[in-house]
């Protein structure tokens, strides 16, 4: 995430371009509805939508629903408040139901929920630098039992439009030299993208290839592989104990199943700005979700439950861009020690993996 291929569709994205339904034009038959098409609210605003319909007509009842869901009606054009306080973020689509001698007429507008606040900024602090492997492409990263896990990504025989690179692979590190304990190689026409650790299995994404790999842990012995239709394409993936992570290129985060790693939900992240996309490799840690946002130098803190963005992270100065020793390339990779209550980051090709503390930047 990658080279020089970058493909996302955002949600604000199909909002703009008039891909869900919009308020239609007016004319003196047609019920309408307002707020206007691609409004934006934070949440725990009141949104006030009101059927409008043409003078004369004796209606029934008008019915409102959010994203198909029944949420309140009237017997009259006064406005209806729908709540926001424990809404998902992103689009949501209104529809009026206006009932008229047993029949119905439709009117849908659409509005977008953004985070009620903007992220606190956090800062970091370096407490230990360790040595990093410059051969490996991280992609994801994982920190267990005294060790790193770390997926690597590349092409030795890649599809049309990428770069030949480094083969990738998933590795065993030790955490203090840096060096490679144990090692398997993908395929050379299978990009490694983000891993999680499942009990006694790991879990590794691919790029665009659209299939999934599960390996004994102790092993590395290839058990299974899935095919992985969900998002777009492959990028990073974290486990909270229940259920896995998964994002996209987009600004989606996917909830899969830890056994069958099918999608059984997700969220869309937003800050209070818009949404933020291309979030990369994940880490969870302590109930929240941390994340790299790819070609920045950007970590964010996400809620799993409502996709906002917390807290944010500006890491410019911990490996700069412009003293960067090629190959090296982004920001990517993150690890937390559970039990020591540790965070490590590293890049691409990176030489160094540094544990870091973040603490609340003071105005």
């Amino acid at each position: 995430m990658k080279y020089k291929i970058s493909l996302w569709i955002t949600a604000a994205a199909f909002v703009a371009c008039g891909l869900y339904s919009c308020k239609p034009n007016s004319t003196e038959n047609e019920v309408t509805i307002s707020p206007e098409a691609g409004t934006t609210y934070k949440v725990g605003d009141a949104v006030n939508v009101q059927a409008h319909y043409p003078a004369g007509t004796k209606a029934d009842s008008v019915v409102y629903l959010l994203d198909s869901v029944r949420v309140g009606s009237k017997k009259d054009t006064t406005a209806l408040a729908i709540k926001t306080a424990t809404m998902r973020l992103g689009p949501r689509i209104i529809t009026a139901k206006v009932y008229t001698a047993g029949k119905s007429q439709d009117a849908s507008t659409n509005i977008v929920l953004l985070a009620a606040k903007a992220p606190l900024t956090y800062t970091y602090k370096v407490i230990k630098t360790f040595p990093h492997d410059t051969s490996c492409f991280t992609e994801g990263l994982v920190y267990q039992d005294g060790y790193l896990y770390e997926s690597g990504g590349g092409y030795l025989k890649p599809p049309q439009g990428q770069e030949v690179t480094n083969q990738s692979s998933l590795r065993k590190v030790d955490l203090n030299t840096g060096k490679v304990v144990q090692k398997v190689l993908l395929d050379s026409a299978v990009f490694g993208e983000g891993i999680s650790i499942v009990g006694d299995k790991i879990i590794q994404l691919t790029y665009f290839e659209k299939v999934g790999y599960v390996y004994d842990k102790a092993t590395f012995k290839r058990l299974s592989t899935f095919q992985n239709n969900v998002g777009v394409q492959g990028w990073g993936m974290c486990f909270d104990g229940n259920k896995l992570y998964m994002d996209d290129s987009t600004n989606r985060l996917w909830f899969l199943d830890k056994n069958t790693y099918k999608a059984i939900g997700y969220v869309d992240v937003y800050d209070d700005k818009g949404p933020v996309n291309e979030i990369n490799e994940l880490e969870y840690v302590d109930g929240k979700i941390y994340a790299n946002v790819w070609k920045t130098d950007n970590i964010i803190v996400i809620d799993p439950k409502t996709g906002a963005v917390l807290e944010k992270i500006d890491l410019t100065n911990l490996y700069p861009e412009d003293k960067r020793v090629p190959p090296a390339d982004v920001l990517n990779g993150i690890a937390y020690d559970a039990a020591g209550k540790r965070i490590f980051i590293t890049g691409k090709k990176w030489p160094n993996l540094y544990q870091v503390e973040f603490n609340p930047l003071t105005p």
